[in-house]
């Protein structure tokens, strides 16, 4: 099976709305390694991560960060290797519109 280390997705949402940062293709596996939140505003924000498997409807034990403070022009990096299957998404929400997300990691077709 070919790996592919590579940016597996960038968004900056509107504030409040959950977001799908990343799909797993079909037929395909990944290893999340790393997960960077840049605040690019000039307030302090927050920020939330889910992953919901096989695509599932938005539920509470999906989190793994809720309402996360990051400071004004300031940057979070979770280093977290995670896996995810096959149509699992990961999902970011952010307390205002000056939030980046970044995900990195290994795609295993």
């Amino acid at each position: 099976m070919p790996e592919t280390v590579k940016v597996l997705g960038q968004t900056s949402p509107a504030a409040g709305v959950l977001s799908g940062l990343y799909e797993v293709p079909g037929f395909a596996s990944c290893t999340v390694s790393s997960i960077v939140i840049c605040n690019r505003g000039d307030v302090d924000g927050s920020f939330r991560v889910a992953v919901a498997i096989g695509g599932a409807d938005d539920s509470p034990e999906q989190y793994l960060y809720y309402d996360q403070m990051v400071e004004k022009r300031a940057t979070f990096v979770a280093t977290i290797g995670i896996t995810l299957g096959s149509a699992d998404v990961l999902r970011v929400q952010a307390g205002t519109s000056d939030v980046s997300f970044n995900l990195f990691g290994i795609e295993v077709a």
